[in-house]
């Protein structure tokens, strides 16, 4: 069983066979296991170790229908690894663009798929730039750019509610660097509320890393648009460090359409939720434990209330990182 049981709300052909790995039906949890009323999505099962993989499967599978047979992507470690793994089981040539800094065992998992890697001196602005040159003469597999990648991330959606017995929860939280779950999470919930599913639609609540956080900085400054805010220093949370989110704007409908709202964690903070979670059985890199603080943020601002049910998202395993913190 797969995301794929979900194929007849993707653009895609039924003719066209599926490049799959099985990824997606992750489960979903009680934090504490006598406690309902928040849950934890661990969608760091997927069979690359991200959530990445939704997208990916649904990408690649878009792109060989159109005939496509060579790539190149931009990424900070996990889209790239998904992207790459998928391309290798699709037959594709695929070329990852990375920042230098990206964490050596992403990088060892993106070679080890056969793809060629590029590494890129500078923040991850810089790879952006870098991969929009060979993007020129190339397919750009784009999970930021391409709008099939939000046709699989709109899944785990899906498989919220299935797995709350189709009941929607009051919150979701997630990271959010430039945006795929984020927007993904509301294409789906959206598309279950227009088909009378669902009765009302979850508050999105994102999370960033206080050296980079352009969408807080818009929701707390109530700002029309999104400004570029240069990354001040690095971040333990490498996977959302996007200084201009590619899709500004519908990352702000996204907030106003849902009432959503967005919080900041630092360094400290991600060291002691991804502590938290380990205490709890749960084992999830860096950028996935963002979403512990944030809870209870959302909590002392009153955004989370007593009797409300929230659902936060693990997007990636703690085994994508060499050292525990």
């Amino acid at each position: 069983m797969s995301l794929w049981r979900y194929r007849s709300a993707f653009p895609i052909t039924t003719a066209t066979p599926p490049v799959t790995l099985h990824e997606g039906i992750t489960p979903i949890i009680p934090l504490l296991p006598d406690d309902a009323s928040h849950y934890v999505k661990l969608d760091y099962l997927c069979p690359t170790g991200s959530y990445k993989d939704r997208g990916a499967s649904v990408l690649i599978t878009y792109l060989k229908s159109l005939g496509v047979t060579e790539i190149v992507e931009d990424s900070s470690g996990n889209a790239g690894a998904a992207i790459a793994a998928y391309a290798a089981r699709a037959g594709m040539r695929c070329t990852i663009y990375c920042p230098e800094t990206t964490s050596k065992s992403k990088l060892n998992q993106i070679s080890a798929y056969g793809a060629e890697l590029k590494l890129i001196p500078g923040n991850r602005m810089a790879t952006t730039e870098a991969v929009k040159k060979a993007a020129q003469n190339t397919c750009y597999a784009s999970h930021n750019w391409h709008p099939v990648f939000l046709e699989g991330t709109k899944t785990i959606a899906y498989e919220i509610i299935e797995q709350l017995h189709e009941t929607s929860p009051t919150h979701v939280i997630c990271p959010v660097g430039f945006g795929s779950i984020y927007l993904g999470l509301y294409l789906g919930f959206k598309e279950l509320y227009d088909a009378g599913i669902i009765e009302h639609l979850p508050r999105l609540l994102g999370v960033q890393p206080d050296t980079c956080c352009p969408i807080y900085n818009a929701y707390r400054n109530k700002t029309s648009t999104i400004t570029r805010i240069p990354q001040t220093a690095p971040t333990l949370a490498e996977g959302i460090t996007a200084e201009l989110p590619i899709r500004a704007n519908q990352i702000l409908d996204t907030i106003r359409s849902t009432n959503g709202a967005f919080t900041t964690v630092n360094d400290t903070d991600i060291k002691a939720g991804q502590k938290t979670l380990a205490e709890k059985g749960i084992y999830v890199e860096p950028t996935s434990a963002v979403v512990m603080k944030a809870y209870q943020k959302f909590q002392q601002e009153g955004i989370i209330k007593s009797g409300d049910t929230t659902v936060s998202i693990l997007t990636g395993s703690g085994l994508k990182v060499t050292t525990y913190l």
